[in-house]
């Protein structure tokens, strides 16, 4: 790995534009329509250009009377996502899930400043002159039930109760001009923070951020634990703390040098029919169901105001290949935290859409250590909500590499013995595979491990020494180069 270049965070999004830009990871693409075509070419970069695919900022959209530019993948490489988080230039995924692992042995929150002013201010709309129709909301997908301003959001709560700070990601419906909808799944702090405001009959306070540092949105995006605010989080892998004013009506904290942001309440039993909506699993799991309305009464934005998307799809996506990242270092210090010992690597595949499919790799020490690290592994904070599989490797297995997994579990793994079902765990709406109003699944726990008793015995396996590999790699180079030998799927990465 190389050190990262800048010795300072970015200041905002658009520095950090700046600096993906000029790391040759961005593309330009004027004159999109935002009914669809924006969403579909999202998705074509994403499904064609591969490990994520390069940033895009589209400039002149069409179809919104106010803000022209939305951005979309800017933490999905590896390279893109160190950029942003300041961490060590990457030269394989795993390099950035260590530094990250790495750095939360020594992370500490940093909470955010209040400042007067910022450039989030310099337009505000106030009651009549609300219209949240007048933005470049997308029409991501083509059986959405309507145009959808927050994906790469923040929903911004305080705790009635403690006082603290939550900024979420959840889904953002535009309704009308003042009207938006939100949905959030069951068991979220935003959920929880909304039924306390409501069973004391009162409306819930909200901001709605919809154009920011995408540190934030790495941060909303993931599970921290309850009473952990985001901006806290984000403040200690930034190394500084973010600024942040004073919304007019509640005096929430919103970023100064964010681009768009929303504010209203959420009133008792004020609901409107929301979604569907594509989601993150590559499904429309969820329907159409009545959900809560923010009453909009302030809109704040920077001139000419960029929107961050996140467009949920059949992964990849764009942000896919950032969550594997962020989700398997987060895994890694939690298991880690909780005391397993001789962890090699973790990996949430996208093709489980960071969440379903997760393989930590370990160094046997005792009898008992694999099952250890499934059980950790899958009832974790980050990895607890919407799991599915759990597959434990030895060491000389590369967790990122599927061929490599799918090897070892058709080799090590004994269906009788080696896999074991957790059943009763964290799921939700966004689970195609449970029953509408189900919020509960199970998890399957697979030892893809030589069995501990058998290590000194198990068969070793074919294939040539590293050094042995090295040494005629290097002899014979020219003839590897002129078969333009890439290694293959099944290879493993140095």
């Amino acid at each position: 790995m190389a050190y990262n270049e800048y010795d300072q965070p970015h200041a905002d999004l658009r520095e950090l534009i700046t600096r993906i830009d000029k790391a040759g990871e961005l593309v330009r693409v004027p004159g999109v329509e935002l009914d669809l075509e924006l969403g579909t070419l999202i998705e074509l970069i994403a499904h064609r250009a591969g490990e994520g695919g390069p940033a895009v900022l589209f400039d002149d959209v069409v179809g919104a009377a106010k803000g022209r530019r939305v951005f979309s993948g800017a933490t999905n490489s590896a390279r893109r996502l160190a950029l942003t988080m300041g961490l060590p230039t990457p030269e394989h995924p795993m390099d950035v899930v260590r530094s990250y692992r790495d750095r939360m042995k020594r992370h500490r929150p940093i909470p955010p400043v209040y400042v007067d002013t910022g450039p989030i201010l310099d337009n505000v709309l106030r009651d009549e002159e609300v219209d949240v129709t007048a933005f470049q909301a997308p029409l991501l997908h083509e059986l959405d039930g309507g145009r959808y301003i927050g994906t790469d959001d923040l929903v911004i709560m305080a705790d009635p109760d403690e006082h603290w700070i939550n900024a979420g990601t959840y889904r953002v419906q535009v309704h009308g001009p003042d009207r938006v909808g939100l949905w959030t799944s069951p068991g979220k702090q935003g959920r929880q923070i909304r039924d306390k405001y409501f069973s004391q009959g009162k409306p819930c306070p909200v901001l709605i951020s919809c154009g920011h540092d995408p540190l934030l949105f790495l941060a909303a995006g993931n599970e921290l634990r309850y009473g952990l605010s985001e901006f806290d989080y984000a403040g200690g892998h930034r190394g500084q703390p973010f600024e942040v004013v004073r919304s007019e009506l509640h005096g929430l904290p919103m970023p100064a040098h964010a681009e768009l942001v929303l504010e209203g309440e959420i009133h008792p039993g004020d609901t409107a029919p929301e979604g569907p909506f594509g989601e993150f699993t590559g499904y429309y799991a969820g329907g159409r169901s009545d959900q809560p309305v923010v009453r909009i009464r302030r809109i704040y934005h920077r001139t000419d105001p960029i929107l961050t998307v996140a467009s949920p799809i059949r992964p990849p996506s764009n942000f896919s290949y950032s969550k594997c990242v962020m989700k398997s270092g987060m895994i890694w210090d939690e298991v880690e935290r909780a005391g397993l010992s001789g962890v090699q690597g973790v990996w949430c595949h996208e093709a489980g859409a960071a969440r379903l499919f997760n393989v930590i790799s370990i160094k046997q020490a005792y009898a008992g250590h694999a099952k250890q690290a499934a059980l950790l592994a899958a009832g974790c904070q980050s990895g607890s909500y919407l799991g599915r599989f759990v597959v434990v490797v030895d060491e000389d297995i590369d967790p990122t590499n599927m061929f490599d997994v799918l090897w070892a579990m058709s080799t090590r793994c004994d269906p009788a013995e080696d896999i074991e079902i957790v059943r009763g765990a964290w799921s939700g709406p966004l689970d195609p595979r449970i029953p509408r109003g189900v919020t509960r699944n199970s998890r399957a726990l697979i030892s893809a491990v030589r069995p501990f008793e058998r290590l000194a015995e198990f068969p070793p396996v074919a294939e040539a020494s590293p050094q042995l590999r090295a040494k005629v790699a290097e002899k014979f180079s020219a003839v590897l180069d002129r078969l333009g030998h890439e290694p293959f799927e099944g290879e493993r990465k140095a």
